[in-house]
């Protein structure tokens, strides 16, 4: 009998025929949004592979169903909401950060740009008829770019402010790249790359270990000037000691695209402070990635991540027990 996916998602028809050519005669697709409740049941109890862009989209006693898959394979790079304990234990969890990669790093030199010039401050200052034209701004060239979590949208980021003549600084648990960097260190030498960070990119996962991992301690650590771009997790900051530091510094900037309680993850987005009433905050909502094309890119990375495990091969980018949040 041919292995199954099982697509947990409801999809357009293009996106169906999408994944569908991507599969090929490789495996039988199924679509469980087409199935009633026993089909659903059936359907995943003999499941080869399962592709979801979230874990709800399955109830909790079919989350149960997955003993036979050999990779749930989840279609966002960032897998922190996944309620690991209702899964059965040992399967294995592929996260999908690869395809976004270039559109995030992207968006982060924009924040970064965006900051360093001024364009938001000076913008403001125009329609309220100041014309600052012998005011500084910054260059980024010559500076130092630190990037927390030096995975693929690191290596992506690091790559286009290298092009800017930054140098690049870097963090990871191996302490090692293929990637050219200036400097490079494990999680336990973070203070050193806030001390000479110009420009600090957050791309890490949330775990156990990175949850607050940024706080008042680790902030005052930081160049009075920095640029500190969230890309990641909210979460990976103190809200609060990221909000009495950015009022204490009217030199630092934050540019935030991750924040700390959002509609895809939480059903609500919520501030507990009002970033975005300073004029030090450049804000977007969590959109980095929302670039044309991105999602056909996503669906045939996570499909052929899919076709690895069901050909008894060793699938990508599985999600490691400390990466794991819960």
């Amino acid at each position: 009998m041919m292995a199954s996916l099982v697509v947990t998602f409801d999809a357009e028809a293009r996106l169906r025929a999408l994944v569908e050519a991507a599969v090929a005669d490789q495996a039988q697709v199924i679509w469980l949004a087409d199935l009633d409740a026993p089909a659903r049941a059936e359907a995943l109890r003999g499941a080869g592979a399962v592709m979801a862009r979230h874990t709800n989209e399955l109830k909790p006693d079919e989350r149960k169903l997955l003993t036979s898959a050999r990779l749930l394979q989840m279609t966002t790079a960032g897998v922190d909401y996944i309620p690991f304990g209702d899964l059965p234990p040992g399967l294995p969890i592929a996260q999908n950060a690869g395809p976004f990669s270039d559109a995030i790093a992207e968006h982060a030199v924009a924040m970064a740009l965006a900051a360093a010039k001024r364009l938001f401050i000076e913008h403001n200052n125009l329609k309220n008829g100041a014309f600052n034209q012998f005011t500084r701004n910054r260059m980024l060239a010559g500076g130092v770019c630190g990037i927390f979590g030096f995975g693929a949208i690191g290596v992506a980021t690091a790559r286009r402010m290298r092009a800017l003549g930054m140098r690049v600084h870097a963090i990871n648990r191996r302490g090692a790249s293929d990637e050219p960097v200036d400097w490079i260190g494990t999680p336990d030498r973070l203070d050193e790359l806030l001390t000479v960070s110009d420009v600090l990119v957050i791309g890490a996962a949330l775990t156990r270990a990175t949850l607050g991992a940024i706080g008042a301690r680790e902030l005052a650590l930081m160049k009075t000037d920095a640029i500190l771009v969230n890309l990641a997790r909210g979460e990976i900051i103190d809200e609060a000691a990221f909000y009495a530091h950015l009022v204490a510094h009217k030199g630092f900037t934050a540019c935030i695209d991750a924040w700390w309680t959002e509609p895809l993850r939480h059903g609500v987005f919520r501030l507990d402070h009002p970033f975005l009433d300073l004029p030090n905050v450049i804000g977007s909502p969590h959109n980095s990635a929302m670039v044309p094309g991105l999602y056909d890119e996503v669906l045939r990375h996570a499909v052929a991540n899919c076709l690895v495990a069901l050909a008894g091969g060793a699938p990508a980018r599985l999600v490691r027990p400390e990466e794991r949040l819960a």
